[in-house]
């Protein structure tokens, strides 16, 4: 029966005695009589028995007495032991010592002793401060549990049962005179604590891509033996650089692959911490970071255990060198110092140093050279996929609990969500709950009790969630229904080809696999309906990210620098979504095109025609369209050329009048034909202006009347505010 772990059901009261056989006392198994066994048999469970053992009695050997603080003739309670699930040991690390004081040295093989443990105790469960006696290679030995990890329970109370799967760390005093060998060995195949990873249990969500790069480039070759990656003559990866969007998850990774390690506890550090304003300390920041590294390898050598070292916000301290201007140096001597613990002439190979920025463009190049912050690995925002296995990591507790609405759809939630990442996917089940409990709250009377049986998270809760929490990077809903105020109506078939002929670009966005970029140019008269196409487009793709640059979001960024450093942002953050669109509305505007003198910034113009022919990075297609009213002028600078294609976006012609008007239904029959004839070859924009004033003409209860449909706009109020626009 496993060694004094006797919990659950009622107690019986045994009295201790000795081990009946030296041979015995060497299982830290607990022994008893045949006729005890029906107190705790349990179904799968195998207890050991041994002959001269009276019953009512239980044998334990001298070290579990100790342990216990029992001795031979006490009466005491034993009840059996039920595993609970999941309790097997991860990581097991245990100081070695002899049996009797004073024996010889001995050499001891981590591996060959772990292999021979793990095989003579399995299934046992050991607790921290335990001892455990053991026969190897002749000698008794005794071990003491330090540390017992579950493979899922870091935090977990510190005991567990050993499995083939459990890593097995040995220590030893120098005054034991055991020395361990190859402890660098059997670490290498058990790197890891768990023999598989669940991610979604480990809480992250939609990144299984990411991982498993992660895990090839980083800690492939640290699962094989050390004598295999010094036959194939590889160093191991000493640092990764997580970057990406904020919220996607990349501190969650790099907290969850320190705890995953089998290694010293991984030490965390927000970049702006290890600043200090006296000279010289924030390098020694750095240095104490690497302090017990160094240590370890010192004086275990290639036996060190592997330390992670992880640097938040690493952009804090590593900016680029010679760009911050404070007359200090210090941003240089941190870059400096770095560079010289990661791969300087005494470089560490057990350090595994993480570092996560939203900034990667800052962070200073020879950081970022292979030997340093070699694996690069980009967090980006979640697919449809991604967004449902978040979801179904933040509403499995109250899924289980039975707190969500059958009519909760995740797959449905997942569609909507495009561009959250996954903090703010938390945001949203965390805003979706508060609508929930609010329901059961009562202003009135907070006091009120509460019935837990009631709350339910509903659909409704979740679609109003997704209206309040807007993600950062996504499509610019409300900006592109302004820009078509008067919605879109039928304006004839030279109109509805140019928008056939846009979504095909959105089509060969989507689709085609060498159509990364695609730019479309729409020319033609102000208020001609260039920009309401465009925003239509962008509505109707379906992209995740739609964005619009035009004057108006551009107010009070006066320089240059300021204009081009806006419109750069947008184009990078259309980088980080697979699919986005960019409206560059009134071109000519952007490029501070002033027709006095043909004057424009040859700055802005060049940057622009730059973005407009850059391909975005690997796995990233974009489509932007332009507008102009100038289009001899970008013609004459050459930047029509930057875009793949150009459609003239023509004024409305009598019939293309007549088919607006009798969608709109504000005049007689008798007058439709008569008014769209008044209209040849007027802007869009102008004629909605037109009939909007037309119906004002008489008062603002006509004009009501009118949109209801009640009444019809006059021939004569018509002609006159047509006269009047003419005029003017």
């Amino acid at each position: 029966m496993p060694g004094g772990l006797f919990q659950s059901s009622s107690p019986s009261t045994m009295i201790v005695t000795s081990t009946p056989a030296a041979d015995l006392a060497l299982t830290n198994l607990a022994y008893c009589c045949p006729s005890d066994l029906h107190h705790f048999s349990v179904p799968g469970i195998e207890f050991s028995i041994a002959s001269g053992i009276r019953p009512g009695h239980i044998a334990l050997n001298s070290v579990q007495r100790r342990h216990a603080r029992v001795t031979t003739g006490d009466s005491i309670p034993v009840s059996r032991f039920v595993a609970p699930d999941d309790f097997d040991l991860a990581l097991l690390t245990v100081e070695l010592e002899f049996v009797k004081r004073g024996t010889k040295s001995e050499q001891i093989d981590a591996v060959l002793l772990a292999n021979q443990l793990r095989k003579k105790f399995i299934n046992q469960v050991m607790t921290v401060g335990q001892r455990v006696s053991f026969e190897y290679h002749g000698n008794n030995y005794i071990f003491t549990v330090n540390r017992a990890e579950g493979q899922e329970r870091s935090n977990a109370p510190e005991s567990g049962m050993i499995s083939n799967d459990t890593y097995i760390v040995f220590a030893a005093s120098n005054a034991s005179g055991i020395k361990v060998v190859n402890q660098r060995e059997a670490a290498s195949s058990n790197i890891f604590r768990q023999k598989e990873f669940n991610l979604q249990s480990l809480g992250i969500g939609g990144l299984s891509a990411e991982f498993t790069d992660i895990f090839r480039r980083a800690f492939a070759s640290r699962v094989f033996p050390l004598h295999v990656t010094s036959k194939l003559g590889i160093n191991h990866v000493k640092g990764m650089l997580l970057y990406g969007p904020p919220g996607t998850g990349k501190t969650l990774i790099a907290r969850q692959i320190g705890k995953m390690l089998n290694g010293k506890e991984p030490k965390i550090v927000n970049g702006p911490d290890v600043l200090n304003k006296f000279v010289g300390e924030t390098e020694k920041n750095v240095r104490d970071l690497f302090a017990d590294a160094e240590q370890d390898q010192r004086t275990r050598g290639d036996e060190s255990d592997l330390h992670v070292i992880i640097f938040d916000e690493i952009d804090a301290i590593c900016k680029s060198r010679g760009s911050t201007r404070d007359g200090t140096g210090v941003h240089d001597s941190i870059v400096n110092q770095l560079l010289t613990k990661i791969d300087g002439v005494e470089s560490l190979n057990n350090v595994m140093l993480i570092g996560m920025t939203n900034r990667k463009d800052l962070l200073d190049e020879a950081l970022l050279r292979p030997g340093r912050l070699d694996v690069q690995v980009e967090i980006s925002l979640p697919d449809k996929n991604g967004r449902l296995q978040i979801f179904e990591i933040h509403t499995n507790k109250m899924k289980e609990n039975s707190f969500l609405a059958p009519d909760v759809s995740l797959e449905d939630l997942a569609a909507r969500s495009k561009n959250y990442s996954g903090a703010e996917i938390e945001g949203v089940v965390k805003s979706a709950v508060s609508y929930a409990l609010n329901r059961q709250l009562s202003l009135d009377d907070l006091t009120k009790p509460v019935d837990e049986e009631s709350i339910k998270v509903t659909m409704d809760d979740f679609l109003n969630a997704l209206q309040e929490i807007v993600p950062a990077f996504g499509a610019s809903t409300d900006d592109l229904e302004r820009c078509r105020r008067n919605g879109m109506v039928n304006c004839g078939d030279r109109h509805q080809d140019i928008y056939e002929s846009a979504m095909l670009m959105v089509e060969q966005v989507k689709e085609s696999e060498g159509s990364a970029l695609v730019s479309c140019l729409l020319e033609g008269p102000r208020g001609s309906g260039k920009t309401a196409l465009a925003a239509t487009v962008g509505i109707d793709s379906d992209f995740a990210y739609v964005k619009i640059v035009s004057t108006e979001t551009m107010i009070g960024l006066v320089p240059e620098s300021s204009r081009w450093a806006h419109i750069m942002k947008v184009f990078e953050d259309a980088y980080k979504s697979p699919l986005s669109m960019i409206i560059l509305d009134d071109l000519e505007r952007l490029l501070e095109y002033d027709p006095i003198g043909h004057r424009y910034s040859t700055l802005l113009h060049h940057k622009v025609s730059a973005l407009l022919t850059r391909l975005p990075p690997k796995g990233r297609k974009l489509l932007v369209i332009g507008t102009t009213s100038a289009v001899s002028f970008l013609d004459s600078i050459g930047a029509c050329d930057d875009f793949s294609y150009t459609h003239h976006v023509p004024t409305l012609k009598t019939e293309d009048a007549k088919k607006v008007l009798e969608q709109l239904n504000v005049f007689s029959e008798d007058d439709v034909q008569a008014a769209a004839e008044a209209l040849n070859d007027m802007p869009i924009k102008k004629l909605y202006r037109l009939i909007e004033q037309a119906a004002y003409r008489g008062h603002s209860g006509a004009a009501k009347a009118i949109y209801s449909g009640r009444e019809k706009i006059k021939m004569a109020h018509f002609s006159d505010c047509l006269r009047l626009l003419r005029r003017g």
